[in-house]
């Protein structure tokens, strides 16, 4: 079996996540550090470890929604030593190689998927998937009629126009420093920390930040640092995303990069 399959199977990381640790010198095999692509390792007899740490093949693969309160790092470790997700499972007894697909912003909250399942995380989070995701942000101010057309026919970041969203206004709470809007946001693309900038690009900044869907999944019983298993339901449904056609792209130069807001 490839290495890198191995790891992804074995809940480390996806398959590409896989491919840089072992350029990066952090995969052995048998006690020896493995960096060119494509090495074979025989399951169940070769001793594969990530960072010193021995991995073993899952023996059974969840699938976790987890609604991330803010100020907590979707990351499995953080060097400045804060709160991440995984921290949050292991307070439950929850053990094993999980790790989160994609990515929420540290003072974002809302839900997330978190697996041991390498492949599964792949192909949800792939930008071909075209994954919708639907957030509620409190914006600063009140945009007009123009500025919401705006957010659904594209703004530009780093040169580039957001696809098309579906984008409304909820309601409209009063603070003490004025009038804000909630707004309701559903994108297909994962873009650094999209929607805040679509945002800024209209002039109304996000005050706080709130992912509410993933795909066909929802969960408004769920609190904050709460989780639990998908139904099989849902995982069936998420993969009916998977395999369904990716949106259309406007023109413009393409990003390799694929973060979540």
């Amino acid at each position: 079996m490839r290495l890198n399959k191995y790891l992804s199977q074995s809940g480390v990381a996806s398959r590409r996540a896989a491919d840089e640790l072992i350029q990066q010198g952090r995969v052995a095999v048998n006690g020896r550090v493995v960096t060119e692509l494509g090495t074979k390792i025989e399951p169940g007899h070769d001793d594969v470890r990530v960072d010193g740490r021995r991995v073993r093949q899952a023996t059974a693969h969840r699938y976790l929604l987890l609604n991330k309160p803010r100020g907590v790092v979707s990351t499995r470790s953080d060097p400045q030593r804060r709160t991440t997700v995984i921290d949050l499972l292991a307070r439950a007894g929850i053990g094993g190689y999980f790790y989160p697909v994609g990515r929420l912003d540290y003072d974002t909250e809302g839900l997330l998927l978190v697996t041991n399942d390498g492949a599964f995380a792949q192909a949800v989070s792939h930008p071909r998937a075209g994954l919708e995701r639907t957030y509620e942000a409190q914006v600063v101010g009140v945009p007009d009629a123009r500025d919401v057309d705006r957010l659904r026919r594209g703004v530009p970041i780093d040169g580039r126009r957001t696809l098309p969203a579906r984008v409304r206004v909820l309601r409209v709470v009063r603070t003490r420093s004025g009038d804000q809007a909630v707004l309701q946001l559903t994108i297909r693309e994962g873009r650094n920390r999209q929607v805040r900038r679509m945002c800024d690009a209209i002039a109304h900044p996000v005050e706080r930040l709130r992912r509410t869907r993933i795909g066909p999944i929802e969960d408004r019983a769920l609190r904050p640092g709460q989780f639990r298993d998908l139904t099989p339901d849902e995982r069936r449904e998420l993969a009916g995303v998977r395999t369904a056609a990716p949106p259309a792209r406007p023109p413009g130069p393409r990003s390799r990069s694929r973060r979540d807001v």
